[in-house]
């Protein structure tokens, strides 16, 4: 049986380590890597796409960090119990043609007793801004330890 630790029910130390784990894993920009703490059967919504099971997961991660350049998140835990955990998280990017965004939003998950991620309801909205309004400032990839989060940065 695959198993993700830390596994639920979470507390307030392990539901922190495991969005910590997923804001690395995404900002590895690694689809491969990404979709194996999702369940085989994996439910989504994410703006208008609800993909189901991992390799529809993975297909959507492809077009998103094609379309998502120079991708960083920070995620940060709002609440937790048993085996759900709440999020908020900011990133930003730029598109093709040069223009930044912040994106920011919420997420809830829910976990299967082996500590995988079976349902990913996510709520993101898209602010246009200039390179000037940026805050997230590290290489590509993980997040320093000593970099702000997102109560640090204001946001």
């Amino acid at each position: 049986m695959e198993t993700r630790p830390p596994l639920p029910p979470f507390t307030i130390e392990t539901a922190a380590q495991k969005v910590r784990m997923a804001e690395d894993a995404w900002n590895s920009r690694d689809p491969a890597r990404v979709v194996q703490v999702y369940t085989e059967d994996t439910r989504w919504r994410n703006r208008a796409e609800f993909p189901v099971g991992r390799e529809e997961v993975r297909r959507f991660l492809e077009r998103k960090w094609n379309r998502e350049i120079e991708y960083r998140l920070i995620k940060e835990l709002w609440a937790f119990t048993g085996h759900r955990i709440a999020v908020r998280f900011a990133y930003e990017w730029h598109d093709d043609s040069g223009q930044w965004f912040r994106s920011y939003g919420n997420e809830n998950w829910e976990f299967n007793n082996e500590g995988l991620m079976q349902r990913r309801y996510a709520s993101i909205n898209d602010l246009p801004i200039t390179g000037d309004d940026r805050k997230f400032f590290w290489p590509l990839g993980r997040r320093p330890d000593d970099y702000p989060g997102l109560n640090a940065l204001g946001l």
